[in-house]
């Protein structure tokens, strides 16, 4: 069942009441005034009396009751008297407008001798609001009986023609009957008047209390409860408007601000939202980097052990192949067949105990010796080795190094082995005529890839190439021992895998940008430590 509205009840309740009010107050006007009407009917009529007792008076006194007669009968034909009588002290009706009448006798129980005989000692004075009633005739009409008492005045006693003693008080009654039928009609409409005012000022009232209350309480519980069912659907961009400085104005005010509270909340908590989120991407995007360093270096681990085993297993042949080749061409002659394979076969074997003695370099566990070095004098004097078979090859070196930058913490000579490697790379990756830059420059605190490990003060150097450049397959790979793309007897593969291994020894990093057919650069960066924080450094320090 669908519940009843708050407007609906307030209307509802006030009609009730209002109804009930003017409806009480309606009937009391009515009765009010139809009370005034007969008293004032009442005091015409007893005029009347008046006027007749006055107007028979002489009439009576020289005994000329044809003339009294008379007088009643004229003023009987006035509109709205039904009856004139005159009753004498016996209850004999001496003189009426209604010949018929005249000569009957009235009791005393009759009106309107009961008014004064209502005991056994009649009233000898009738007060004014009791000289009249209203009485309902046997046809159904209301009629004002009012009465007069005839006195027996001095005049009268001592008269030749009355016989009645100074004891006798009064004379007898003259009783008026006027007709309330005009009255009657006249209080009808004068009721059908009221009642249609007042039905119209209800309908008047009940238009402008709903049209005040539609304004000053319908309209602000509209806006609260369409602002609440937007807050309740999610939308806090909606405020209701504030009408008016009442209470209503104020509890929307208070809405209204308790919304925008809402909003800004909602839109900080998407904010903290989308920021866990990046942080939590950082973090994974951190721990999977973790992760594959873990990877890359539990697998330089197990190619470093296979490596070594495989060293020593080929260093004690090779070292015999060596000494005996070397003393057969000692005894070859010079320029002879012989002594020209003997000496591609010492050449050779050379080259294989050099990548024997690499593969032993890797496999080993250095601990850097550590000391302030200037990496701009390192890399200048790594360039000095290179620098003029580069020359042959028409690829010309450019250093860009600044001038204030610090001392670094670390080995001076693995970091030459890194540029080295680096620049050995870079020349046999250019073909003709070509160009590699090498600078250097401080940056930034950079976050270290360790847990737990506070940002450092960094330095970094590059090494780019106009290259041939690396594919976007190999980037994943470069770094991976024996990895290589260079043409037989070219390369080992070991050259990047050393110098990344030495790089993060140091707590730094290594990262590469290539684009094929442009060229290649490497960043290295290497942190800044002093000799008082050799704890923390040897904290950040590992081995590939």
């Amino acid at each position: 069942m669908r519940s009843i509205s708050l407007r609906v009840k307030v209307s509802l309740y006030l009609f009730i009441a209002l109804s009930a009010a003017v409806i009480a107050f309606t009937l009391l006007i009515i009765e009010q005034r139809k009370e005034d009407m007969q008293h004032e009917v009442a005091r015409h009529v007893t005029q009347i009396s008046d006027v007749i007792v006055a107007s028979t008076r002489y009439a009576m006194l020289v005994d000329e009751r044809d003339i009294a007669g008379k007088i009643i009968q004229d003023i009987g034909k006035k509109k709205g008297i039904e009856r004139i009588r005159v009753i004498n002290k016996d209850g004999t009706i001496i003189h009426s407008n209604r010949t018929s009448e005249v000569g009957h006798s009235v009791e005393q129980k009759d009106e309107p001798c009961v008014q004064c005989h209502m005991t056994s000692t009649p009233l000898k004075q009738v007060s004014d609001d009791k000289r009249w009633k209203v009485i309902e005739t046997p046809g159904g009409h209301r009629v004002l009986s009012a009465m007069h008492a005839i006195r027996n005045e001095s005049s009268c006693s001592s008269a030749s023609c009355h016989e009645h003693s100074p004891s006798q008080t009064v004379l007898g009654i003259v009783d008026i009957a006027y007709s309330l039928d005009e009255i009657d009609a006249s209080m009808k409409l004068h009721s059908i008047r009221l009642v249609g005012m007042s039905m119209g000022f209800i309908f008047i009232f009940a238009v402008s209390i709903g049209v005040l209350l539609r304004r000053l309480i319908y309209v602000p519980l509209k806006d609260l409860e369409s602002g609440a069912k937007k807050i309740t659907s999610g939308s806090f961009d909606h405020d209701i408007p504030v009408r008016n400085d009442d209470e209503f104005g104020r509890v929307a005010g208070s809405f209204n601000h308790m919304t925008h509270a809402l909003r800004q909340s909602r839109t900080e908590m998407q904010e903290l939202v989308q920021t866990l989120e990046s942080k939590v991407t950082e973090r994974t995007r951190e721990l999977l980097a973790a992760k594959a360093e873990v990877a890359q270096g539990e697998k330089l681990a197990s190619i470093g052990v296979l490596a070594s085993g495989i060293a020593h297993e080929l260093n004690n042949p090779l070292t015999g192949v060596l000494t005996f080749t070397s003393l057969m061409r000692k005894k070859a002659a010079d320029g002879s067949e012989d002594a020209a394979d003997l000496d591609l076969v010492i050449r050779e074997t050379k080259r294989c105990a050099s990548i024997i003695r690499r593969l032993l370099d890797f496999a080993r566990e250095k601990v850097p010796v550590k000391g302030f070095f200037n990496l701009n004098q390192v890399i200048e004097d790594t360039v000095r080795f290179v620098e003029r078979p580069a020359s042959l090859q028409q690829i010309e070196i450019t250093s860009d190094f600044d001038p204030a930058l610090p001392q670094v913490w670390g080995d001076a000579d693995l970091i030459k082995q890194v540029i080295l490697n680096l620049l050995v790379n870079a020349q046999q990756a250019i073909e003709g005529k070509g160009r590699i830059t090498v600078a250097s420059h401080p940056c930034p605190a950079t976050t270290s890839d360790k847990p737990g490990v506070k940002s450092l003060p960094m330095v970094e150097f590059t090494v780019t190439d106009t290259g041939c450049g690396i594919p976007q397959a190999n980037l994943e790979r470069i770094f991976d021992p024996f990895f290589t793309s260079k043409e037989v007897g070219k390369g080992t593969g070991l050259g990047l895998s050393v110098s990344y291994g030495i790089v993060k020894a140091h707590g730094g990093k290594i990262n590469v940008e290539s684009v094929v057919g442009e060229g290649t650069t490497f960043h290295i960066l290497l942190p800044i430590t002093s000799p008082f924080d050799e704890a923390e450094s040897q904290a950040v320090e590992s081995t590939p």
